[in-house]
This record gives structure tokens, sequence and C-alpha cells, in this order.
């Protein structure tokens, strides 16, 4: 990819992002669509997204493969690892060696390696002091991300955390509240709907994703709708 193909696409990202910045969009797919953005234009092989319920409880929200979403589960699981803490410091954590990060995330150490990947960079989804989760980019290299590929991957992660609070005062609790528990419910429904698809169409858990996603832009829906529709077997996904 030249230079200047990948500074057009990501300027095209930024509008994609900027597009989705209703009222009624779907913070689900926003998310999802950050992260596509990320493994495709940076320096990285995967990415995905935690997010913050309203108890500051985290949860997996988007990634780019199954194997990524793991990863961050384990995290989760165990309470520790690189996307907690960027999440409780609202800072960002560099590991450029997973096999040498510290011994208290061990369960992610294993994980991770399990999985394919040597090194992991977390970066707030923050607004001023607020801070909503964090966006994590693993390699399957060891070593630093460039740091042009931090810039613009946090500067993504800084319109994807203004639409994820856009119309929102950050002193209406109640409506802040609502909207971070919407995404995690959604995300909840549209794995179940993965299993759904990756059974009945005989498919991985990535494939079938895709599947739903596709379905979704071509008929209009949101994505969260398509996933309520295909658990509840009122809709089926054809060739």
């Amino acid at each position: 990819m030249t230079e200047l193909t990948r500074e057009g696409q990501l300027v095209d990202a930024f509008a994609t992002l900027a597009d989705t910045l209703v009222d009624d969009y779907d913070a689900v797919d926003l998310l999802q669509t950050l992260v596509d953005n990320c493994r495709d234009l940076l320096d990285v092989t995967a990415a995905g997204i935690v997010l913050a319920d309203f108890n500051g409880d985290l949860d997996v929200v988007a990634s780019t493969s199954e194997a990524s979403r793991l990863v961050e589960v384990m995290q989760l699981s165990a309470q520790a690892g690189p996307c907690v803490e960027c999440y409780i410091t609202a800072g960002t954590v560099s590991v450029p060696d997973i096999s040498q990060s510290p011994d208290r995330w061990r369960q992610f150490r294993e994980s991770a390696a399990r999985q394919g990947f040597a090194s992991i960079f977390a970066l707030p989804m923050r607004l001023r002091e607020t801070t909503i989760g964090a966006l994590n980019l693993l390699r399957a290299d060891t070593g630093e991300l460039n740091e042009r590929d931090v810039r613009a991957a946090q500067a993504l992660a800084d319109v994807a955390t203004i639409g994820i609070l856009h119309a929102r005062s950050l002193h209406e609790s109640d409506a802040l509240r609502e909207q971070l528990q919407r995404a995690l419910n959604s995300r909840i429904v549209i794995e179940q709907a993965k299993g759904v698809v990756s059974q009945t169409r005989h498919v991985t858990m990535d494939e079938a994703f895709n599947l739903m996603r596709r379905y979704s832009r071509s008929h209009g829906l949101l994505l969260s709708r398509v996933a309520e529709q295909l658990v509840s077997r009122s809709l089926t996904i054809a060739d």
C-alpha cells in the first residue's frame, strides 16, 4: 500500500466514522468499523474493543477475529492485562513482547500465545475525564507499534468515542448509562446470532459475522436488529 493510498483510506475511514454521528446509529457497528479500519490500515494483525458499562465492568464489544476476541475475554475473566490496565489508568499501554509481560498477566500471556499474538498496544477510549473503554491492537510480531500508526489509531478511537457520547451531556448519567448498556446488550445478542448462523450455514464464527454484517448493510437494517431476528429464528440468511 502506497503512502498516498493509505492516507486516502484513512481519510475515508474518518469520514465513515463521522457519518455515524446521528441519533439512530448502531454503536456496535460503529465500533466494528473502527477495529476493521485499524486492521486494514495499520501495522497490526487484529484489533478489538472493550467497553465499560455504567458500573465500570468491561466487556468485549467489537473484534476483528474470534482469536482477538478470545484474548480479550481472557483478560477480562482474569481482570488483568493491557486492556484492563489501559481502562483503569486512562493511559496507553504498550507491550512490545507479550512473552515478557508481568507475571500478573499470565492468563493473558498464555491466551495470546495460543492465538498467535506476540505484541499488543492498548489505547484508551476517552473524552476529557471520562474513559469508556479501550482499543486493543494486536500484532503477530514483536516490537513497538510505530508512532504514526499510534497517532492514527488514537484519532480513530477519539472519533468513535465522541460517537458513543454524541448528543449526550456527560452530566446526564441516565442517558449515558442507557447508551453504553445498549451497546453491551447488543453485543450479547450478536454473539448468539453468530452461533446460529455458524451452525445453520456451517461456517466459522468469523464468516458468520461477516454474513450478518453484509446482510444488515445491504438491507439497511441495524446489525443489532438483524441479530435479534436471527436469534428468534424470524430471519434466515440465504446465499
